[in-house]
């Protein structure tokens, strides 16, 4: 009982703080539903001055999230009441000494049914932050793995986006169903050259009546 009456008090803060002023406006705009739980977090965490900290526990949480494969079956589970998940949630976030924000946005999106969305909020968390420290995410997307030339010439080119004050950071990931051509991701833009893409193209205008 006193460890649920101590996350009460702690939402309550929370919602204090959040309604104190208005929300603050992140680095970077993302959109869907899970950049809005990022966006969200990024405005509690900086009015309460805890954006490290905050990245510091989902980081952790993502890590083992992607190890423990109970903790992701539980997390992603229909069958699990919301408000159980929900407490079950808080209650950890104590005992692992989360911020008070991360603590509240896990029960939220347990308490809203949204738990699966978990591991894409904290992408859109980190890819916030990343911009909120000068430094532009960019994903690669490729058939098969670039050589160093090809790496070079592209992180050359992707540069070219940048302001003088920030920073590239790329990760790269290999998809065969691309067939060839590369996808690229870089802060709220995003390309596909990809030949599946064209092809997709290509058939769709073919097959539509004349």
């Amino acid at each position: 009982m006193a460890s649920i009456n101590k996350l009460a008090i702690v939402s309550r803060a929370l919602a204090t703080a959040a309604a104190s002023t208005k929300p603050v406006k992140p680095p970077l705009q993302l959109f869907g539903l899970e950049a809005r739980y990022a966006t969200a977090l990024y405005s509690a965490a900086t009015k309460l001055n805890t954006l490290d900290k905050v990245e510091k526990d989902l980081i952790a949480l993502q890590t083992t999230l992607k190890t423990d494969k109970k903790l992701r079956e539980n997390v992603t589970s229909p069958i699990i009441n919301r408000k159980v998940m929900a407490i079950a949630l808080r209650e950890a976030s104590v005992k692992l000494n989360f911020a008070p924000a991360t603590a509240n946005i896990l029960g939220l999106l347990a308490d809203n049914g949204r738990l699966k969305k978990l591991d894409n909020v904290i992408t859109a968390f980190r890819t916030i932050m990343a911009a909120h420290r000068g430094e532009v995410v960019c994903e690669v997307v490729s058939a098969k793995p670039l050589d160093s030339s090809q790496s070079k010439q592209l992180e050359g080119a992707l540069k070219s986006f940048l302001k003088d004050n920030q920073s590239l950071k790329i990760t790269s990931r290999v998809d065969p169903s691309i067939i060839g051509g590369l996808i690229v991701s870089i802060g709220d833009k995003y390309v596909d050259m990809s030949i599946a893409t064209k092809v997709k193209l290509y058939t769709d205008v073919m097959q539509t009546p004349a």
